[in-house]
């Protein structure tokens, strides 16, 4: 953690929504000033896209069917702690970009599915933000959560995560139902190992549980929408949370324990504007009293 660098990291799986929250941010950093060092999670995969192809089939041939982006082996963990340590000591860290389509490549005459060369972030930005898979991982080799000043969690319950995936893979990627459910599968050891143990160390959890029937995910027609779900926000330190103010303003919510708010799902964009708003202007107000530039 540092007062003058602050690192800010989203943490969640693939298809929980993590992107709604970053959108969050940016209009968070764009109406406050703030120049934020943007990092995305699929930079710190271990290989690119035929990389991966050719490791999972050497996974299944030496009939280790669980292997997958969700674990250690897939992903540079100790490169991206190094790069919280860094940035939280210097203001600086080394990174890279996934380029995941053709728009994505076309400026850096690249093939899709590759990374871009190293290099350093440039000085004088405000804080890091990081959005991706891994924000808060422990392990034994790494303790990446220990290094962020504020570790958001992104985690719809599991039916509803599952929908969004489905969705998302076969109609925005064209895969069939069953690479999807396929890669559900396969991930699942390494969800349970390393994806949810992460949310027992982030400062705040958004989770969107859907009103209507989602018992069976995999023959949903429709992702439930936000006015058909609530969003539990779990606080792990509820000290200095004004709950009344935020009640007052979020109307048709309540609290379920004394760390939880319950918020109508429609709410949810505006719940976030009004808790994450002056926890960012709190770590500038930190990195200027500690002597940041800011």
């Amino acid at each position: 953690m540092s007062a003058r660098h602050p690192v800010v990291a989203i943490t969640g799986s693939s298809g929980a929504g993590t992107t709604t929250v970053t959108r969050t941010f940016e209009h968070i950093f764009r109406r406050e000033g703030i120049a934020a060092a943007i990092v995305e999670g699929d930079s710190f995969h271990r290989y690119d896209r035929m990389e991966m192809k050719a490791k999972m089939a050497e996974a299944n041939a030496a009939a280790n069917e669980h292997f997958s982006h969700f674990g250690p082996e897939a992903n540079l963990l100790e490169e991206l702690e190094a790069l919280f340590r860094s940035y939280g000591g210097t203001g600086t860290g080394k990174v890279r970009k996934y380029l995941h389509d053709a728009g994505e490549a076309a400026p850096y005459r690249q093939e899709p599915g590759t990374f871009t060369p190293w290099a350093d972030i440039p000085a004088g930005t405000d804080l890091l933000f990081y959005e991706g898979l891994h924000g808060a991982a422990v392990t034994d080799k790494v303790n990446i959560a220990q290094h962020a000043d504020l570790l958001i969690g992104v985690v719809p319950i599991i039916n509803l995560e599952w929908i969004q995936k489905l969705h998302r893979d076969k109609v925005l990627r064209g895969y069939s139902q069953e690479a999807v459910v396929d890669t559900i599968l396969r991930r699942m050891p390494d969800y349970v190992n390393y994806i949810c143990p992460q949310f027992s160390h982030t400062h705040i959890n958004f989770q969107r549980v859907p009103m209507v029937d989602t018992s069976n995910p995999f023959i949903a027609k429709d992702i439930p929408t936000v006015d058909e779900s609530m969003v539990v926000i779990r606080f792990a330190r509820p000290q200095g949370i004004d709950f009344l103010y935020l009640l007052s303003m979020l109307h048709d919510s309540y609290m379920s324990r004394p760390n939880i708010i319950v918020v109508p799902g429609g709410k949810m964009s505006l719940a976030m504007q009004l808790i994450l708003t002056p926890m960012i202007l709190q770590l500038m107000d930190r990195k200027r009293r500690a002597g940041g530039e800011r």
